[in-house]
This record gives C-alpha cells, structure tokens and sequence, in this order.
C-alpha cells in the first residue's frame, strides 16, 4: 500500500498555496482580544492556559493547609492549631484537592490538548467552555476566601451528616460547602459536556475511533463518568441543604430519615471521582511513554478496552467505604469482588506501558520519571487497595492512617505525577521555550523521595493505632517518629513544587503560535505547528501516529493543503464529522470573543453567594441577570445557513445541521442524560428510605387523592398533544408559524399546570415535607420536576420569541428541536414522578 509520504503533491486536497491574504483573514478571525479584554476570549488555548493556572493555584493552596497539618501532628501535644481551626484546614485542604484541583486540572488539559489532538480548531462550545471555567474560578475563590473569615466548613470534605445538620453545625460553613460545591460541580458538568460532543463530532476527517489517541479516549470517558457520577453528589448537596435550611429531615433518623442515605450518594460520586481522576492522567502517561520510547503503544486496543472497563466497574465499588456500617454480608461480598476486580484493567495498562518501554528504548527526560516515579506510587497504592478491598482487613484499618496514606499514594501517585509529567512533556508545544530539564529531575528527586517519606510512615501509623481526622495525639503511643517522618517528607514535596515554580517563571513563555516545537518527534496532531487558529489547516487523518507515519504532514498542513485552510464564511469555523468513522458532515460556525458568558458565570456565583448567606432576593435578582446573559449569549449561536461551502479537495459541505446531525442535538441529548442520573439518584434515595424507615410511609403517612394524580396525568397529556402539534406545525409545507407559537404556549401552560396539581394534591392531603423523610422526598420530586419545567419554559419562550422575529422556522430548528427534546424529557420525569409518589406508596394497601 502507497503511504501518504509517498503521495504527489497534486493529490493533496488543496495542491496549491491559499494567498497570503487568506491566511491574515483566517488569524484575524481567531484572533485573540488583547490587554484586559483577553478576559473576554473563549479560545481554547486561552481558557485551557486560564484553567490550568487556576487549578495549580489551587492546588498550591492545598498543599499550603496541608503544610500546616503536618506541622501540627509533628509532635504529640501540640498547640500551633486549635481544634476548629484545625478541622476547618483539614475539610478545605479534602474539598480543595478533590474539588478544585483534581478534577478541574484534567479538564483543564483537555480544554488545552483536545482540539490540537483531534485536528480540530476549536472544541464546539466555546462560550460553554469558557462559562465553566468562570464559573469554576469565581466559585472556587469566594469558597476558599471563607477561611480567612472563620466561615469554612469543618464537617471534613465528605460532610457527613449528622455532624454536618443545623443541629451539630449551625454556622454558615457547611453551607458554604453544600451551595459552592454543587455550583462547581455544575460548571464541571458543563465542561463535561463539552468534551463529549467534542470528541465526537469535532475530530479531524479520517480519525475513526480505532485511530483516536489515547488521552481522548480517556477524556471522553472521563466526561461520560462525570455525566452520570456528579448528579448523585449534586443530589445529595441539594437534599441536605434543603434540610439545613427548611427542616426537610432527609438525613434525620428520629424523623423518618437516615444519615447512611448521604454516603450512599457521596461515595456513588466519590469513588468514581478517583478514576475520573486517574483516566486522564493515565491518558496521558500512555501519550508520553510511546514518544519517550520513540515506538507506538504496545495493546492500543487491549488499553481502550481497559479504560471503558475501569469506567464502569468503578459505578459498582461505592460500598467499599462503607463495609463498616453494617451493610448485609451479600452486598460486602459483592463489592469487595467488585472492588478487587478493578485492578485488572489498570493492571493491563500499567503492562502496556512495560512492554512499550521494553520495546522501545526509553529516554530518561524529567517527564519521563515522572512517570517511572508514578508507576511505582500507583502501583503501591493498587496493591494496598486490593487489601482495604478484602472486609477483614478493611475493619481493622478503617478510618486509619493506613486509608490515609493508601488514597494518598492512589491520587498523587495516580494523578499529580502524571500532570508533572505532562507539563515537562507538553510545555514545547505551547511555550516558546520548553522547560528545565536540569530543574525537572530535582523537582522529581524531591517530590519522589517526599512522597515516600511523608506518607509510606502513615501505613504504619495506621497500623498500630493512629485514627484519621484527629488534630492532636499523646505522646507514649509509638505515633511520634512516623508522625514526624511525614511532616519531614511533606516539606521535601513542597520544595520539589518550588522548584516547579521556579522552572515555569524562568521558562514558560505562553504563545498561541512560534512555539518550541516538537522536541520529543513526538506522532500526534497536537506538536503540529500552532497560531490562533490552531493548525493551518485540517489534516485527513490515515493513523494513529500521523506524524510518524507521514513525514510531509506537518508541512503539507502549515502550508494550507488540507481541509479549511482559511475561513469560508467570514467567521470562526471547524469542521464536523461522524461520530464513528469521522467523515465530514458539515461546518460548524464557532461563537468569538464576549462578556455574556463571564457576567452570566459572575452572577450565577453571585446567586448561590447570596443563597448561602440568606439575602434571598438579591440573589433572585443575580439569578434572573445570570439567565438573562444566558439568553444573550445563545442568541446568536444559531446562525442562519450560509449553503454549501468548499472546505477543499472538491468536498463541499453545508453550514447548517438539525436533528441528530446537529452537534447541539448532542450536547441536549447529554444534558437530559445528567437530568436523568440526577433524577435516578433520587428513585434510589425514594427507594431506600422506603426499605430502612417503611413504618413512615402510607397508609401512616397522609396519601394524595385520585383526583390529583389523575388531573396532572390529564395535563401532562395535553402538554404531550400540544408538543407533537407544535411540532406538526412548523414543519408542515406551508409552516404556521403562529399556530406553533399558540400550540407551544398552551403546552407550557399545561406542563407547568400539571407540576402545580400534583404538589397541591400531595399538600391539600395533609402531607408537609417537614413531617418526615417520606415527606421531604415526596415534595423533592416536585422540586427536581420544577428544575426541568422551569428550563423548558425558558428555553420555550426563547423558541417562541425567535419564530416571531423570523429567527426560527421549519428549515433553521435547532432551537426548536432543542426545546422539544428537553420538554419530551420532561413529560417522562413527570410521568415517573406520578407512579412514583403515587402509584408506588399505593402499591402494598
């Protein structure tokens, strides 16, 4: 077979030279605002560069509170913090590390790799990306700002309640914690979205799955994990807030609840998280062992399989933190298999990268013993989570520093040395210098050897008797030398990260173009030459290592002989391809630079702000500002059909998409996949109070009428009708504009009718969410219920406003189709939510 070296000129698709004109057309529409208005850039170089320094700030001042942790437990009795001020450092230091640094820093760097590695210009939702990374930042700064006004929380990073109920914290901290968490963890779902799509239906042509790289893989299945992990988090957040603020005793035993329901939820989130967390970053170490050993991954589809493997059985271990609670002896049976079972697939990656480096000849590089020192961490922390996983052992060494110094050596070994390396690794292909090699393998040396040192001695603190979560110790106990040994190691990590610190302000120099280059000879499209607008030109992908395979490729691509080599409408553009074998589609008109996104991201931090601290109606005020921005901001997403334009190679594509063509269908389509993990968390919640507390269910406990249930199945019929006629009707020959509003009108009327009967026949019974846990999870589904009718009527309003000025029609429907895939959802969640609460309690009368 002719290779595509071996190719003439005359077969590229564009065998000539664009004029030097078009290329300044192309980098004046990507180009990036300047001075202070760079805060109004989406692009995703400058968003990624933004949420990559956000998340190591964080991260610096994470290891900052732990710093002082560790110089409290050095010595046994000691006074340099009191206790509150220790539990408050010890649940910011977990929240901070978990929530604001782990999971947003691996984001960040798909923000920053993904279009590169994929070919793409830009990922499909700018201003999305954008809004989540504001979104993330302003909530992530006020959240940690509160522990300089003796405000944070100090109910530990997992808020177990009833430690954390009005009872036992009637502070503002735990609500600091329940309102600012949930919002970053929506910004966070925001972004996952993104990826998704991303992936999908923005990868070069010819870049089927089977030659994608690796890290986008991992990307893509870490944002599938966090589409349906968040929402029981985001859930859990939302219930026991609920109970702090208006007595819903979701989590209150003497009153029909159970404190056990929030570790169900928590650790259905929490224990994905950590291989949300390490998929990425082993995403990574599989992109930079092959360079380093300069031969292509050994088992590319052993790992892939590996990888979509490690993702679901990571749904099924959430009891493993809980075989202490007096679970059933089946269900400890079941989980610890489960949990034992995960290590097969990260056994076959870490062997992937043995027989790579064996079949290869490693270069020893800085980024490279970031990985060597991450094969050894992780894989201690493997065989130490094998032993938790076994019941006997984890009773004896829960709620030790044994757990302690095992997740420790999991998520540093498994996450932070990983993104070292990947920042000595990639800073080439971003900065116009690469990094210190010399600065480097110390920075290594001294976190490696701090690393052991500070947390290998907690094993065996843990093993003789030193429980977690405690701010100080009596002397005598044998804790003092592992103790100290720790705090020892802990500030050796902290001068390896100085000396990080020092290499990234003596070399980094950010650059949208003129970069470094590809100094490892590395084969994937992101070390292609870069500017604004990223590649030249979009590359048609034939393998998985194309610059390996095609030495022409980065020079055919720089000099515009691909696709889109420079902007065929007048604005910023990529191209969108299958979601399987990546053919061309269509093009994609991308959003530019704004300040909608980032007010709309300011107000919605103000809202849940001003929540918290109880001015309720100066944050009604900031959460209709915050839509408002919102509605701006999507206005002028949907532009009209440009027709059919010439990307290059004779391939002509059209500019507008609906239906399930569309790259918004898709995004509308994993938005109601997180309403629906969402709204299954709560069934589960539904259903396990039922199995605990059944003494506080029907027929003790007041039952709705018929007439309620049946007047809000009524409704939500003639909703339904009144959706499919809508429809009907802007898609009929001569398209009834009018009559679709008229029709989309009545349906909203009724949707948001039905919701009301159903919670009035609940409440016009004698049921009032403060009675019990029955109660409150009775009128929860008409808050989640009233989430999703509140969206639809947004989103209908806007459908309805764009049909009247001419912006929407049969023909340009996104918008429309978008509401009505969103309203279809939500007559399902609410036909559920009526078998639900009303069908079910019924069900053993």
């Amino acid at each position: 077979m002719t290779s595509t070296a071996e190719r003439e000129t005359a077969e590229l698709p564009n065998p000539l030279p664009r004029p030097r004109d078009e290329l300044r057309r192309l980098q004046a529409v990507w180009a990036i605002p300047e001075g202070w208005r760079i805060l109004s850039a989406v692009n995703n170089s400058v968003i990624g560069y933004f949420y990559i320094g956000a998340a190591f700030l964080f991260f610096v001042l994470a290891g900052v509170l732990a710093l002082l942790m560790r110089v409290q437990l050095a010595v046994p009795g000691n006074l340099f913090l009191d206790q509150e001020s220790y539990n408050q450092i010890f649940t910011m230091h977990g929240t901070v590390m978990m929530f604001l640094f782990a999971v947003p820093a691996v984001e960040a760097m798909g923000v920053l790799l993904l279009p590169q590695m994929l070919g793409a210009r830009d990922l499909p939702f700018p201003r999305l990306g954008a809004f989540a990374f504001w979104a993330y930042l302003v909530g992530g700064l006020v959240f940690f700002s509160t522990l300089f006004f003796d405000m944070a929380p100090s109910g530990g990073w997992f808020m177990y309640p009833p430690l954390t109920g009005s009872r036992f914290s009637p502070g503002t901290g735990a609500d600091f914690w329940l309102l600012g968490i949930g919002f970053i963890e929506i910004s966070a779902i925001a972004g996952a979205i993104e990826i998704i799509v991303g992936v999908l239906r923005t990868r070069a042509p010819g870049m089927s799955l089977d030659k994608m790289p690796i890290f986008a893989w991992t990307m893509l299945i870490f944002a599938v994990m966090i589409v349906f992990a968040f929402p029981a988090v985001i859930l859990a957040t939302m219930m026991l807030e609920l109970e702090r603020a208006f007595d819903w005793p979701f989590f209150i035993p003497d009153r029909g609840g159970d404190a056990l329901l929030w570790q169900h939820l928590f650790w259905f989130f929490g224990h994905p998280e950590v291989y949300i967390i390490f998929l990425p970053a082993a995403g990574m170490v599989s992109m930079i062992v092959p360079t380093m050993a300069a031969t292509p991954l050994v088992g590319y589809r052993l790992i892939v399989v590996a990888l979509i493997a490690t993702g679901f059985f990571s749904f099924g271990l959430w009891v493993h933190h809980m075989f202490t609670t007096g679970i059933p002896a089946m269900s400890l049976g079941f989980f610890s298999a489960a949990s034992m079972a995960v290590s097969v697939p990260s056994g076959i990656q870490v062997f992937s990268w043995i027989a790579t480096m064996a079949a290869g000849r490693l270069r020893i590089t800085a980024a490279s013993l970031f990985v060597l020192g991450f094969l050894f961490i992780f894989t201690l922390g493997g065989l130490t989570g094998v032993m938790v996983a076994m019941v006997p052992f984890d009773w004896q060494a829960h709620d030790t520093y044994f757990v302690v110094a095992h997740f420790h050596y999991v998520l540093v070994g498994g996450m932070v040395f990983p993104l070292f390396a990947a920042f000595y690794y990639w800073a080439p292909a971003f900065s116009r210098r690469a990094l210190s090699e010399r600065l480097g393998k110390i920075a290594f040396v001294l976190m490696f050897v701090g690393f052991n040192i500070a947390f290998f001695p907690m094993h065996i603190a843990g093993l003789i008797g030193m429980p977690r979560r405690v701010y100080t110790y009596p002397a005598g106990l044998g804790w003092e030398t592992p103790n100290l040994a720790s705090t020892i190691g802990a500030f050796m990590i902290a001068a390896g990260v100085l000396v990080f610190l020092l290499d990234l302000i003596r070399h980094l120099r950010p650059t949208v173009g003129a970069s470094a280059g590809n100094v490892w000879n590395a084969g994937t499209l992101e070390w292609l030459e870069n500017d604004v607008h990223a590649a030249r030109s979009v590359p048609f992908v034939e393998s998985r290592d194309p610059l390996w395979e095609d030495a022409r490729l980065s020079a055919d691509v720089h000099k515009g002989r691909y696709y889109l080599p420079g902007t065929v409408t007048g604005r910023r553009e990529t191209i969108v391809t299958s979601a399987i074998l990546a053919e061309p589609q269509y093009v994609v008109r991308l959003t530019g630079p704004g300040w909608a996104h980032l007010l709309a991201a300011i107000f919605t931090a103000a809202f849940f702000l001003l929540l918290t601290v109880k001015l309720v109606t100066a944050a009604i005020i900031c959460g209709a500002v915050a839509i408002a921005c919102v509605v701006a901001w999507a206005w002028d997403t949907d532009s009209p059909s440009a027709g059919d334009v010439d990307i290059g190679g004779g391939i002509r594509l059209p500019t507008y998409a609906v239906g399930a063509a569309s790259h918004s269908w898709w995004a509308m389509i994993i938005l109601m996949a997180v309403a629906g993990a969402l709204y299954l968390s709560y069934v589960f919640s539904y259903l396990y109070l039922w199995t605990v507390r059944p003494q506080d269910w029907p027929p003790i406990a007041p039952l709705a009428s018929h007439a309620g249930w049946i007047a809000s199945a009524a409704l939500l019929c003639i909703s339904a009708a009144a959706l499919w006629a809508s429809g009907r009707s802007i898609r009929a020959a001569v398209p009834r504009l009018w009559l679709t509003v008229g029709l989309t009108v009545v349906g909203l009327l009724t949707l948001l009718l039905g919701l009301g009967a159903d919670v009035a026949s609940h409440w016009l019974a004698g049921l009032r969410p403060q009675h019990s846990g029955y109660a409150a999870l009775v009128f929860t589904a008409g808050f989640l219920q009233a989430e999703i009718v509140a969206a639809v009527c947004i989103m209908g309003i806007f459908a309805c406003v764009r049909i009247l000025v001419g912006l929407t029609d049969g023909r340009r429907s996104v918008v429309f189709d978008n509401m009505v895939l969103l309203w279809g959802y939500g007559l399902g969640q609410g036909a559920l939510g009526l078998l639900l609460t009303h069908g079910f309690p019924r069900l053993g009368m």
